[in-house]
Order: C-alpha cells, then sequence, then structure tokens
C-alpha cells in the first residue's frame, strides 16, 4: 500500500502475480530470442496493472497486456492492447488472451 502523504488513505495498487509473470514472460522470452521484441516496463496502478513491450526503448510499445480486475465480472480481466489502442483479445484466462500474440506458422509450397 502506498499513502501519498502523511494522513491520506493508503491507495492498493494492482499487480500481476508470479502465475501471470511467468506466463507473460515466457512468450517474452521467446519473442525477444526471434529478435521481434527488445524490452518491457511493468506497470502497477490503482485501478490496473500493466505489461508493456516495445520493439526499441524510445519509441511507443508495440502491445500492451492489462489486468483490469473491475472487468473481470463483464468482458474478462486481462486484454492485449495494440499500438493505436485496439483491443486484440480480452478474457478470464491470460493464456487465451496472449495466444493472440505468438506468432503464426507459415505455409510454404515447394
Amino acid at each position: 500500500m502506498v499513502a501519498p502523504f502523511p494522513g491520506a488513505a493508503a491507495v492498493r495498487n494492482v499487480t500481476f502475480d508470479r502465475r501471470e509473470l511467468e506466463a507473460i514472460l515466457r512468450l517474452y522470452g521467446r519473442m525477444v530470442a526471434e529478435g521481434e521484441w527488445r524490452d518491457y516496463a511493468i506497470d502497477h496502478l490503482p485501478e490496473r496493472a500493466v505489461f508493456s513491450i516495445f520493439r526499441r526503448t524510445s519509441e511507443a510499445p508495440l502491445y500492451t497486456v492489462e489486468k483490469n480486475p473491475k472487468l473481470a465480472q463483464k468482458q474478462g480481466a486481462y486484454s492485449v492492447v495494440a499500438q493505436g489502442g485496439m483491443i486484440l483479445k480480452r478474457g478470464q484466462d491470460l493464456a487465451r488472451v496472449l495466444a493472440v500474440l505468438e506468432k503464426k506458422p507459415k505455409l510454404v509450397s515447394v
């Protein structure tokens, strides 16, 4: 909990738990190994937790993986948002939501 100043009410930030971070970092590690992604940032805010994925550190994030517990009973607590703000996938299961970022195998005819 963090109190902004003495005497203020403490604010509890939303965080990713160990299981969630493991799933996100497993995908992130594969994409770094393939040379697609290079940097990340994690923000724990009062209403949501955000994992931002960057191609280069100086750019805007390519994708953000967001956890918003207030949406858990509605559309789902997890979402993947593209750079332009478009929600690519939303749901209750983090693994299924992250699947939208997996590279699809390309078919090659010989």
